[in-house]
């Protein structure tokens, strides 16, 4: 009876851990890669899948969106300036057969490939351009990696330029550049008002000279305005027009006061 006993509890436990051996539980966004004999047999899953142990070996691959920082990697721009450049990537695995199949390690391999990849797309241009122009360089080292990584089963749908790191001279450098900038636009908004503002004045200068009247007047109204100021003392010229006005309307005083 003892052995009879033994023996089922044997063959329980090897029939358990034979199971145990021969299933296999994917979640929805695992994938399973089947060798039998180490030859690639099938992709499974989601779900439940059975294998036969020691036969068949399974490869688990992840199908979710992997975020990778590239290291900080100095840059040489096309105008010679020194940078250092860090980023990151957004890549997932669409073909998980290729993804273990042709590469060893498809996220360092992948991590490498943009290493290189932003060296190189960013060398090609001036600094200007990768300080203005972070989306155009995002996208230019987004289609070179995915276009790399694509006989790989990898799909490289984002990359973003975290930070640009620029020499304690080089900010200095560009922090000078940008005063001059603006030194330079507030000149040329000066100018251009001293321009409209003297064509202004030519513009009025024509209206009024046909009529002297009109220009004398415009000379009390500016006396008016003078006077109105805080200083004590005013020195200006006597135009002999106004003299020679003033005559003119002098004698009609007294035959005012004659006909009253």
């Amino acid at each position: 009876m003892i052995p009879a006993l033994v023996a089922i509890a044997v063959i329980v436990i090897v029939a358990i851990f034979l199971f145990s051996a021969a299933v296999r539980i994917f979640r929805e966004y695992e994938r399973g890669i089947i060798f039998t004999f180490g030859r690639y047999t099938a992709t499974k899953g989601p779900g439940l899948v059975l294998i036969i142990p020691w036969v068949q070996q399974v490869v688990r691959v992840d199908l979710r969106i992997i975020v990778a920082e590239v290291p900080p990697q100095d840059v040489i721009s096309h105008d010679n300036v020194s940078v250092r450049v860090t980023a990151v990537i957004y890549f997932r695995v669409v073909d998980a057969e290729r993804a273990v199949i042709q590469v060893k390690d498809f996220i360092e391999a992948t991590s490498q490939l943009s290493q290189t990849t932003l060296r190189s797309i960013l060398g090609k241009h001036d600094l200007d351009e990768m300080l203005a122009e972070r989306d155009k360089l995002n996208t230019d080292i987004q289609e070179v990696l995915d276009k790399q990584t694509d006989a790989w089963g990898i799909k490289v749908s984002n990359v973003e330029i975290k930070r640009i790191d620029l020499d304690e001279s080089m900010v200095r450098a560009i922090a000078r550049q940008a005063e001059a900038e603006r030194e330079r636009r507030a000149k040329v908004i000066n100018a251009v008002g001293e321009e409209q503002a003297a064509q202004k004045l030519l513009e009025a200068a024509r209206i009024l000279a046909p009529v002297p009247e009109a220009m004398q007047l415009r000379y009390l109204g500016t006396l008016f305005n003078i006077a109105g100021e805080k200083s004590s003392t005013i020195v200006f010229p006597f135009p002999m027009d106004l003299a020679q006005m003033l005559k003119v309307l002098k004698p009609a005083a007294p035959d005012a006061r004659r006909t009253e």
